[in-house]
């Protein structure tokens, strides 16, 4: 039977502390069952983090999980410089004794032993390093988007892009290219029609289920929305009913991460849509970045990660409307104070 790779021992190690998507849920499920190597690191993983089940969750600091990389870091720097030292040492010597040659495999060895439980020790830094370097790129890319919307705003008397919708238009059906403006994202498509963003830049570098838009300019210019969702991993800003004038407003809040509550949206548009809030969903930060948190752009041009869904003096949830347990697709904010995003 062939050995698992390191990805698929990955993926097994992710499964087993919840942080896999539902399709990636599936593969790990369908590995252990296949393979009695996957069982056997399942049934060790899941033994091992057992007693965890009884610790109450706290978020780590990223300052500690910082600092342990750093000592991890050189910790095994030191361990790869004296195996390399031991190594060159042992190859120098012209006529080595038998003894002499086994005890310093012996110490070769140690420090091998060391390196690999530094390696083993790095596979959750190894993870959050990744999450950190895909939440700055993110960054990065809400950042290039704000330029474009700049850009347009300064082109269009300072309008945000909007598109004629209907009042109660259904603004879920996010891929839908009929003629009838329905989707949020329509608005924020125009960005990509005009050419002010390139439609690669809102697929965000921390979501699995994502793919980049490539398309030509000519292409471009056929279609009304994104091709579908899994090219449009944010979610956008909808307007209240007293919205006046569409201007840029320096300390809202415009776009952030997908919203946990619309990540999974109904294929058929003919179908109607219908959501309701219970207790998790309530909690849930963006699954782009592993549930850690969500980049939020504002107003103003700035980007922050943050780790709760409320913002601002009033501590409106970005994700939710105030007083609103059922969604169906249709709903907008009654005032300003009010931030949703969505879809």
């Amino acid at each position: 039977m062939t050995s698992l790779t390191n990805q698929q021992k990955q993926l097994l190690f992710d499964y087993c502390i919840g942080l896999t998507s539902e399709k990636e849920t599936a593969e790990a499920e369908a590995l252990i069952s296949s393979s009695e190597e996957a069982a056997e690191i399942h049934s060790k993983l899941k033994a091992a983090l057992a007693p965890l089940e009884a610790v109450a969750s706290e978020p780590c600091p990223d300052e500690l999980a910082e600092r342990t990389i750093w000592r991890l870091s050189n910790l095994a720097r030191s361990s790869q410089l004296q195996l390399q030292q031991l190594l060159a040492t042992e190859q120098a010597r012209d006529v080595p004794t038998k003894s002499r040659l086994w005890w310093n495999l012996g110490k070769v060895a140690a420090a091998a032993a060391v390196i690999f439980i530094v390696v083993g020790t790095w596979f959750a830094p190894l993870d959050f390093i990744r999450q950190k370097s895909w939440q700055q790129r993110c960054q990065a890319q809400l950042g290039r988007i704000f330029w474009g919307l700049s850009n347009y705003i300064s082109d269009h008397d300072g309008k945000l892009p909007s598109v004629a919708t209907a009042a109660g238009a259904p603004w879920w059906k996010v891929g839908d290219q009929g003629s009838k403006n329905h989707s949020n994202t329509r608005h924020i498509w125009l960005l990509v029609k005009l050419n002010y963003v390139n439609p690669a830049g809102f697929a965000c570098p921390g979501s699995k289920d994502v793919d980049i838009l490539q398309l030509t300019p000519s292409q471009i210019k056929t279609y009304n929305d994104f091709p579908g969702r899994k090219y449009m991993t944010y979610s956008f800003r909808i307007r209240c009913h007293e919205a006046a004038g569409g201007n840029l407003r320096c300390r809202k809040v415009l776009m952030a991460d997908l919203s946990p509550l619309f990540e999974k949206l109904p294929q058929d548009y003919s179908r109607p849509f219908k959501l309701h809030l219970d207790k998790k969903l309530l909690t849930l930060n963006s699954i782009n970045h592993k549930r850690r948190g969500q980049n939020v752009l504002f107003g103003d041009g700035r980007v922050e990660f943050v780790k709760t869904r409320h913002t601002g003096i009033s501590e409106d949830d970005i994700f939710t409307l105030q007083n609103t347990d059922i969604y169906q697709g249709c709903e907008v904010p009654s005032c300003e104070a009010d931030a949703f995003l969505a879809p």
